[in-house]
């Protein structure tokens, strides 16, 4: 994990859906270094999603900034399409991620609309297919997988892009557990390889086991960034977050 370089900083980050009385973002102030592994926890409603929304842009605050590799997302149309080459979400839910008639296809999306050669879209295809064990379907209709292989599917679709930081919210959370420790795995693999990977879930064995660095949310705030020894034994910390004591351990 490079402890130097951070991937993002979000700086008074606050965001209010239109109607509703309550900020779903109050005030967020984090900066996330370069390479790490981050799992995102808080109950149900505690602004994980709308946090994850805003990280490539597809959400913008109402107030506050946010940095990616240094750079304030700029929330016009050539600045939006950088930063989504930048910052690379899987939906918990593929099916709000897949698109097209085939797998191949919908993998090929991103990059021949960033304006790639047909050519260079293909080894991209190719080379994520493999890297997401999808390369046996690439001829399949999306609509024909199963739930495991529409997330890997989903997945590839993302890395295409060639994303230097990997947002997953909740991805796992529908998948049988031998498919979470592959999908697990490949994390590892991508976050060896340089990228950063954050990733929200409700299993508080893998958030304790697996990351760097746990982020603690609730009530749309950041209650605590910190290594998983420092959150898990803050026992005034977990008695807050009282809904997470009927999580998995």
């Amino acid at each position: 994990m490079n402890t130097f370089a951070p991937a993002l900083v979000l700086t008074g980050v606050t965001y209010q859906y239109p109607g509703s009385q309550t900020p779903s973002l109050r005030n967020i102030n984090l900066s996330l270094p370069a390479g790490a592994r981050v799992v995102v926890v808080g109950p149900n409603g505690s602004g994980k999603s709308t946090f994850f929304l805003h990280l490539n842009a597809i959400l913008k605050p109402r107030a506050g900034q946010i940095a990616v590799a240094g750079q304030p997302i700029r929330y016009n149309p050539p600045g939006v399409r950088q930063v989504r080459q930048q910052v690379g979400l899987v939906f918990q839910n593929p099916e709000d991620q897949l698109l097209s008639a085939s797998v191949a296809q919908d993998i090929s999306f991103g990059p021949l609309n960033l304006g790639l050669s047909q050519a260079e879209a293909r080894r991209r295809v190719n080379e994520v297919a493999e890297l997401c064990q999808v390369s046996d379907l690439l001829d399949r209709p999306t609509h024909a997988l199963s739930i495991g292989q529409k997330m890997r599917v989903a997945l590839a679709g993302v890395l295409a892009m060639q994303p230097a930081i990997l947002v997953a919210d909740e991805s796992l959370a529908m998948l049988d557990p031998w498919m979470q420790q592959r999908m697990i795995d490949l994390f590892d693999q991508l976050a060896r390889g340089g990228k950063t990977i954050l990733l929200a879930t409700h299993d508080l064995f893998l958030a304790r086991h697996w990351p760097d660095l746990i982020v603690v949310m609730n009530g749309g705030q950041i209650l605590a960034c910190d290594t998983p020894a420092s959150i898990f034994a803050d026992r005034d910390l977990m008695r807050h977050l009282g809904p997470m004591e009927r999580w998995k351990w």
